[in-house]
């Protein structure tokens, strides 16, 4: 089987959501991408704020995630969830590990944005969650939890969301 890396830093770093995307995810490391910025700003299709690795030129700035191996197979299933070419594109990305190594991995970027949005409050739960179950940094996790995220009016879709971690 055909794999490939992809860099996750939103609501995939959680492992139940991008499993029920993509079965065959697996973690490999925690790392950072360089360069780029943490945003809740990327539009989704439910106008609500999704997650953006923006970035900013700036090498003092890092996002952290994680990096999955996925089946090369799954990824235009994960590009579908993804909405690539709707709101999102996908690029190379090198990204680096606490013990020094290099990935080369697949990262989505958004290209729709809209700053005024907020999260769904289920949507920042698989970010939290995921920075948790990961060990991303505690003062990076704690920065995520401070966003402020909104109720979701549909709650059945904040239920459906949130039903992977019973």
């Amino acid at each position: 089987m055909r794999t490939i890396l992809y860099f996750a830093y939103g609501s995939n770093m959680s492992t139940p959501r991008l499993r029920a995307r993509v079965p065959s995810a697996r973690p490999l490391a925690v790392a950072q991408l360089p360069a780029h910025r943490l945003m809740f700003h990327k539009k989704g299709s439910d106008d609500s704020a999704k997650c953006d690795a923006a970035w900013t030129n700036d090498q003092g700035d890092a996002v952290c995630g994680t990096v999955f191996e996925i089946a090369a197979s799954e990824k235009p299933e994960l590009d579908r969830h993804e909405g690539l070419r709707n709101g999102y594109e996908d690029k190379p990305v090198s990204v680096f590990t606490a013990d020094g190594w290099t990935l080369d991995a697949y990262a989505y970027y958004a290209t729709h944005i809209d700053a005024a949005l907020k999260p769904y409050e289920w949507y920042k739960e698989h970010v939290v969650r995921g920075a948790l179950e990961h060990g991303l940094p505690m003062a990076y996790s704690r920065i995520i939890s401070a966003v402020e995220a909104i109720p979701d009016p549909d709650l059945s879709r904040h239920r459906r969301e949130l039903s992977i971690y019973r």
